[in-house]
């Protein structure tokens, strides 16, 4: 890990990231790719100093409360958050100017901060977003290798119901020969079903590969599924788009069970909630707070 000096930590959009890098260890990794220009290795992770007092100044400057949003390029709740607490301390910004918050992980530590999220949804509103890839914790282990199991994450999902704060769940990505079925679909679903979540977002069935995450995920299929990187290549090629050769069954699964069961699946409207204040609070002013 290693320390580096920011003077903006929110994005034009309210968007936030405190940390660069990961230690997940999740083997399709988009974060990894070359394009993004981390100057570092990608587990020795970048923290920006000072990332709670950056984040109040920024939303002084900007007057009254926002939605942000959190854990688009790395998970809030890395090994290093149980230690640093830089997430906590940004939440109880967000909760002290009455902003609202959406928080995507796949990691079961942010149930350390359902006090501060009860808080902040009481005031504003709160969204948290888990991404599902499989049903099966044992290829879960596999996959993301570092990071709490499906089974825990869905504890994140019951907490949420039980303090009534929304949730979204990224079905995302389905690796082609690995969990690309209808049942392992079926079966997020049904998570999603019983802990009455808003929205899935998902991005076709498939993953993306570009330079930086194929040579990793390549090296990781050697090493868990002997042979399917051969198959992958005689498959895809170089394709950035790796589409499951069932895709349009299966999002047309997807879409059907979604309407069925009463969950946004429409990726636009999913990310229109997640990005937009309470229209109750936007008259608010942070100098009235």
């Amino acid at each position: 890990m290693h320390y580096k000096e920011y003077k903006t930590i929110l994005s034009p959009s309210n968007g936030m990231n405190i940390y660069r890098g990961c230690t997940h260890g999740c083997i399709y990794c988009d974060s990894r790719s070359k394009c993004y220009n981390m100057q570092h290795e990608f587990t020795d992770i970048e923290i920006k100093k000072d990332a709670a007092k950056i984040l109040e100044l920024e939303l002084i400057k900007r007057g009254k409360p926002v939605q942000i949003g959190t854990g688009s390029m790395t998970d809030p709740y890395i090994h290093l958050e149980e230690k640093l607490q830089y997430t906590r301390e940004c939440l109880k910004v967000i909760s002290k100017y009455h902003c609202g918050v959406s928080i995507q992980t796949k990691s079961n530590r942010i149930l350390r901060d359902m006090d501060l999220l009860d808080e902040i949804n009481k005031k504003a509103k709160v969204v948290v977003e888990v991404t599902l890839t499989t049903a099966d914790d044992e290829l879960c282990k596999i996959i993301e290798p570092n990071v709490s199991p499906t089974s825990e994450r869905v504890m994140i999902l019951k907490k949420c119901k039980e303090l009534g704060i929304k949730t979204v769940v990224w079905l995302c990505p389905f690796l082609p020969f690995i969990n690309d079925t209808k049942e392992n679909i079926k079966r997020l679903l049904d998570i999603c079903s019983e802990n009455d979540v808003y929205g899935v977002l998902c991005f076709g069935i498939g993953l993306t590969l570009r330079e930086g995450n194929r040579e990793y995920f390549y090296s990781k299929l050697d090493e868990h599924f002997p042979g399917l990187k051969e198959k992958y290549i005689k498959t895809y090629g170089n394709s950035y788009e790796v589409t499951s050769l069932h895709a349009k069954e299966l999002n047309r699964y997807l879409i059907d069970e979604c309407n069925r069961r009463n969950i946004v699946c429409d990726n636009n409207k999913v990310f229109e909630f997640l990005r937009t204040y309470p229209k109750k609070y936007e008259q608010l002013s942070i100098f009235d707070i």
